[in-house]
């Protein structure tokens, strides 16, 4: 009953490889031209999707991808479980320690780049109309939550990712930022999961469902920041931990989908429980272990399950249909000098030069990742419609070009990201794999 028909399965796996292939082909070509991979990986389900297969051949796009009743299911379920990964990774690069002087500028920059930008957010949905966007909840409270995010988020996978790259990852600057964008999107994930719990509520929006889901969100917050890495931490040595002896990347996996079931069985977004539990396996694991479980976890992830997850993302867009350019352009604007100035004079107002300050405030606008998924999140509850998922998709990725562009010219110049960083050696990882090198002459 559990099985798939071999024509079936042999159509699905076709249309998954393309995704694949595509993914991981525009992907390694994006880098190759110095823009951050998640927008090729993006681009690969544009190419397949309606934006451009189906516009052009519509019949090769059913066939291949609504050929059989429940494949659209099949590719669902990929698409969450590359959601899921991706979460729980992003949450394994969260920074639990500062020094001194970085955790004061942090602070103030969590600060600035949350609050003000949220609030601006917020304010802009009185100047254009936001009934426009929503989606098939028809919650306008919930839809400017989601508003309001949008202009405040940051992105820890393509940031890192970002900085990985350019070879700066060591660096005084890349620790600031990671760190400051993991708190910051625990933050914003409280405000989605807010959200979340509104739309799941039913009851219409009154200030006992808001209190009720704001209580639910934070204990279920502090449990997994304090109460799980406590929990683990007494359990994981035992002998009778069988399941963490016999595999521990496959017993934090556990945990993940656990917490990721507990948070949907209290209302709160499947995906703020991924993220919870990589950063509660941060807290947990000695740093020789998690190395190895972050390291096994990523190998699959980036090579197999992510890629296709922001592919799929690509396929449910269509450009050619469901995009208003002139108003995305506005908003791309609006975001960006909402973030970047906030940021900027926050710096400047705790003392930092203006190079250090214009850096940060780049690094700060790219919403990559997290952009994605609080678009893809959004539009699975019925807060926003297709046009908004669009818009908040390119948001995500253009900002993230934007970021990386800004980074790359400035060590391309020659001059330093932050006090600190004036003798940086770049590091860059092995991007590509040579089966036979060239020998020296």
């Amino acid at each position: 009953m559990f099985s798939l028909g071999e024509a079936d399965l042999a159509h699905f796996l076709l249309g998954l490889g393309l995704l694949l292939c595509f993914a991981n082909l525009l992907g390694y070509f994006a880098e190759r031209l110095a823009i951050p991979r998640v927008i090729g990986e993006v681009c690969g389900g544009l190419f397949l999707g309606p934006t451009f297969l189906g516009s052009f051949y519509p019949h090769a796009f059913h066939w291949l991808y609504l050929g059989f009743q429940g494949e659209d299911k099949l590719f669902g379920l990929i698409y969450q479980l590359g959601l899921i990964l991706l979460m729980f990774t992003s949450g394994l690069k969260f920074q639990a320690k500062f020094k001194k002087d970085d955790g004061k500028i942090g602070i103030a920059i969590i600060i600035g780049s949350t609050i003000i930008p949220f609030i601006m957010g917020w304010l802009s949905t009185y100047v254009f109309d936001p009934t426009q966007f929503l989606g098939s909840e028809n919650n306008i409270i919930a839809l400017k939550i989601v508003i309001a995010i949008s202009i405040a988020v940051t992105s820890i996978p393509v940031i890192s990712k970002i900085l990985s790259d350019l070879g700066i990852m060591h660096s005084r600057f890349a620790r600031v930022v990671v760190g400051i964008a993991g708190v910051h999107d625990i933050i914003l994930w409280v405000a989605l999961s807010i959200a979340s719990g509104i739309v799941s509520a039913h009851q219409g929006v009154n200030t006992g469902v808001v209190l009720k889901s704001l209580t639910v969100t934070f204990s279920f917050l502090l449990g997994c920041l304090f109460g799980v890495p406590w929990i683990l931490k007494r359990i994981n040595s035992k002998r009778v931990n069988f399941l963490f002896r016999a595999s521990f990347v496959g017993y934090f996996l556990f945990i993940m989908v656990m917490l990721s079931d507990i948070a949907s069985y209290l209302r709160i977004d499947v995906m703020f429980g991924a993220l919870l539990a990589g950063i509660a396996t941060k807290l947990t694991l000695p740093e020789h272990l998690f190395k190895r479980m972050e390291a096994s976890v990523n190998e699959i992830s980036f090579a197999f399950f992510i890629p296709l997850y922001f592919s799929i993302v690509g396929l449910e867009l269509n450009l050619a249909k469901n995009f208003n350019v002139v108003f995305f352009v506005l908003y791309l604007l609006f975001a960006t000098l909402v973030q970047s100035l906030v940021v900027y004079f926050t710096c400047r107002f705790i003392k930092i030069d203006k190079l250090t300050s214009a850096n940060f405030a780049a690094a700060m606008n790219a919403r990559g990742g997290p952009g994605i998924v609080l678009s893809t999140v959004a539009f699975s509850l019925g807060i926003i419609n297709q046009n908004f998922f669009a818009i908040l998709v390119m948001l995500a990725l253009i900002t993230s070009w934007m970021a990386g562009s800004w980074l790359r010219f400035i060590l391309k110049k020659g001059k330093r990201l932050m006090p600190g960083d004036e003798d940086l050696t770049i590091i860059k990882p092995q991007e590509e794999v040579v089966l036979f090198p060239h020998k020296a002459c």
